[in-house]
């Protein structure tokens, strides 16, 4: 669908707002309630065009700014918000290891270097982020079934009511802690309310008074953090 020279996928599913995520690829999507109509959401759409291209915008501009990293040595990939310059071994009991300040990267799996670097993020992510939705979810009174890391695509994590189950983005370990730990309260919050009302926000700032820092800092530096 479009709405002149925006076009736009709509998802309906037994919601009730409307709600408009624009992706880091510049691509829209529009989560609608099963009862509304194409018509009342071209109108929403219409309504809200000028922050919509301001978005578009705003991505624009912070993807000419991404870096790309180089498979090299001496290249920095980032861990938990540090950056570690990457070194290649000849053998190591592991593909990918973290240790003395370096990550060491097999030889023989250089090819598959991106694969390799998002199972370990996978992988440490299952630990840390779990111990992270352990130390708040008593604060919040909420309590989830189980956490996955996975590729979200857009996302840093999402929250099934469905399957009371909680996923991030493998690339929630390249952040920095503090902002790791938003987007855990963000994601536990959403037990609670599976919109952004006030209600919502009121429930973070509980938890996280200066949450507003931590979400302008993924707004700005999030399209860099990647492989």
């Amino acid at each position: 669908m479009a709405q002149n020279d925006l076009p736009y996928t709509v998802k309906k599913s037994r919601r009730k707002t409307l709600s408009i995520y624009i992706e880091p690829t510049g691509e829209i999507t529009i989560l609608a309630p099963e009862n509304k109509s194409d018509a009342e959401i071209n109108a929403v759409i219409s309504s809200k065009k000028l922050q919509i291209y301001r978005k578009l915008a705003e991505l624009a501009e912070l993807k000419s700014t991404q870096r790309f990293r180089e498979l090299v040595s001496g290249e920095s990939y980032l861990y938990l918000g540090r950056n570690y310059r990457l070194k290649f071994v000849d053998s190591q009991d592991v593909a990918l290891k973290l240790s003395n300040g370096y990550f060491s990267l097999r030889e023989r799996d250089r090819q598959s270097s991106q694969l390799v670097f998002k199972d370990y993020y996978r992988r440490k992510g299952l630990i840390k982020i779990a111990e992270r939705v352990k130390l708040y979810q008593p604060q919040m009174g909420v309590e989830c079934e189980s956490i996955q890391v996975m590729e979200l695509q857009s996302r840093w994590g999402s929250y099934s009511r469905k399957t009371n189950n909680l996923c991030f983005h493998w690339k929630c370990m390249m952040l920095p802690l503090n902002i790791l730990d938003y987007v855990v309260v963000h994601e536990l919050a959403h037990i609670k309310y599976p919109n952004h009302s006030s209600e919502f926000w009121n429930e973070v700032d509980k938890i996280m008074p200066d949450y507003q820092k931590h979400k302008d800092w993924l707004r700005y530096n999030g399209a860099s953090i990647d492989l």
